[in-house]
């Protein structure tokens, strides 16, 4: 792994994500130092409280709006995770200005910091809401990964190096379908939007993962897109609270019957695979040839497009009751 004896920056460390990948990287990497970059000192409170009190872990306080406190938390990192975002799309439509600062100046602030500190590696997360977006929290996170993928030429000869991970709904995040149908299961009615609808899931554990092995694997502009399963709605309705009435209560602004991880305008540029997707960056050249030329890898044809609707994985009701189960023994993310 390389993040063996290494400085990491985690923005938005407290998250849900944040603190899995904290765990797992003391567990698995070994690294130096790891620092976590964010806001809300009541979380961090909590996180340091809670088992995360490490003699390698450091706390700051920051947003990544704030550029002069993001290039003094980089001081000495050679690798940065970008986890901090406003992701909730009712929120960030009706804060757009807000979604915007943080989610687009506040990549830009990284950007510009990581290079003025020589940061080694940046890898940011995505959304599949970024890929044809049709909200704000998209449109805002296409604009952020268009800014680090660009971010590798702005570097020019400086080291630091920019890559993107995009996936799915994540099993039980804060704020996600999940632990809203759980607890409105005890009602026996859950809300639906549309019977129709489908999504992408992975666990945390495989999202954290995913991401460790893209940053052994980045050159820097790639966007990368795992191969993970679909789930119908309504399936999962019924592995949550397979008594319970649906409601049908219609789409919501912002909404999509269902999600794309890769539109077909990308996926001319797009390698696949074993586990994954690849979208090369169109300008750095040397980086297509090296994934074209890496063992299994192989352009998508055209007219190819990654959504839930088209996906060959489809999780069942059975095996979504197995994940929650696991889930469940191991503790919510917002419990840790």
């Amino acid at each position: 792994m390389c993040l063996h004896d290494q400085t990491v920056l985690v923005t938005g460390g407290t998250g849900s994500f944040g603190k899995k990948f904290v765990q797992l990287a003391l567990e698995d990497c070994h690294p130096k130092k790891i620092i976590i970059f964010s806001r809300d000192e009541f979380k961090q409170h909590e996180m340091r409280t809670s088992g995360f009190d490490q003699d390698c872990l450091r706390y700051f306080l920051g947003d990544v709006r704030d550029k002069d406190r993001l290039r003094r938390a980089l001081d000495g990192v050679d690798i940065v995770i970008h986890a901090a975002a406003l992701k909730h799309v009712p929120a960030c439509e009706y804060n757009p200005i807000e979604a915007v600062k943080t989610n687009v100046i506040g990549a830009a602030n990284l950007i510009e910091a990581a290079i003025d500190r020589g940061v080694k590696k940046v890898l940011a997360l995505s959304t599949d809401k970024a890929a044809a977006p049709v909200n704000l929290y998209g449109a805002t996170k296409l604009c952020s990964d268009k800014l680090l993928v660009a971010g590798n030429s702005y570097s020019g000869l400086h080291i630091t190096r920019f890559s993107v991970v995009r996936y799915g709904n994540v099993l039980g995040s804060r704020g996600s379908v999940v632990p809203l149908f759980q607890k409105l299961s005890a009602t026996g009615s859950l809300p639906v939007t549309d019977p129709a609808m489908t999504r992408f899931w992975l666990t945390l554990d495989q999202g954290v993962r995913f991401v460790l092995h893209c940053l052994d694997f980045m050159e820097g502009g790639e966007t990368f897109v795992p191969k993970i399963p679909s789930m119908s709605i309504m399936d999962l309705a019924k592995a949550i609270g397979p008594e319970c009435d649906i409601k049908i209560v219609g789409i919501r602004p912002g909404e999509k019957i269902h999600e794309v991880l890769i539109p077909e305008d990308d996926a001319r540029n797009t390698v696949e695979f074993a586990d994954k997707f690849v979208i090369l960056p169109q300008f750095r050249p040397h980086v297509a040839r090296t994934y074209l030329s890496s063992n299994g890898g192989k352009l998508c044809p055209e007219g190819f497009r990654y959504s839930s609707d088209n996906n060959s994985q489809w999780l069942s009701v059975e095996e979504m009751r197995s994940l929650l189960d696991a889930y469940k023994q191991e503790g919510t993310p917002s419990d840790v």
